[in-house]
């Protein structure tokens, strides 16, 4: 296995874990909170943000 092919294979193997560690450690989406695509540019505010929640939080 050449050098190439080992840094290819270790950076699939990094991601692939990491991608599975942010699912199993992030909260489940609740669809019912999420704006409805069809309300995309209509000026309904976003929930579940960051950008969206009161300060101090």
């Amino acid at each position: 296995m050449t050098q190439q092919t080992a840094l290819r294979s270790a950076f699939w193997l990094v991601l692939v874990a990491f991608l599975a560690w942010d699912f199993v450690r992030s909260p489940a989406v609740d669809l019912r909170f999420e704006a409805p695509l069809i309300a995309a540019g209509s000026g309904q505010a976003a929930q579940g943000g960051h950008c969206s929640m009161p300060a101090g939080k």
